[in-house]
């Protein structure tokens, strides 16, 4: 359901990274919602780190939204940079079992199979 892998790279550099690699695969990055900050500014106390990439291909995106619009709702892909007890890793839920859980339709499971292969190829390489 889940593909992290650890890095031995800061949470800042595996960022920066995860950012360029996302581009280089042709996807934009939408937002990066910068979850750690964002809770400290609310008077939480959380000592981790979290960012989460919402990417988006936006001819895949099409894809899946003229053959179910209702899934609209499980876009865009999310990938997270965060630390985890001192070790920082990168991660995502895999889109082709997110959206098996949502459709059967075979037509979307294949473009979630090449989604997922894009994204975990973009994890890696930031690792």
């Amino acid at each position: 359901m889940y593909y992290i892998v650890e890095t031995g790279k800061s949470f800042e550099q595996a960022s920066v990274d995860l950012d360029a690699a996302v581009k280089r695969h042709d996807f934009g990055v939408l937002h990066v919602h910068d979850l750690g900050t964002t809770l400290r500014g609310k008077g939480i106390s959380f000592d981790e780190q979290c960012k989460i990439f919402e990417v988006c291909n936006p001819g895949q995106a099409a894809k899946v939204l003229s053959t179910d619009m209702r899934l609209n709702m499980a876009l865009p892909c999310r990938i997270s940079v965060f630390t985890d007890k001192g070790k920082t890793k990168i991660g995502l839920i895999k889109p082709a079992e997110m959206l098996a859980a949502l459709s059967q339709d075979a037509a979307l499971a294949q473009i979630a199979r090449e989604i997922e292969e894009k994204t975990k190829r973009m994890v890696d390489e930031a690792k």
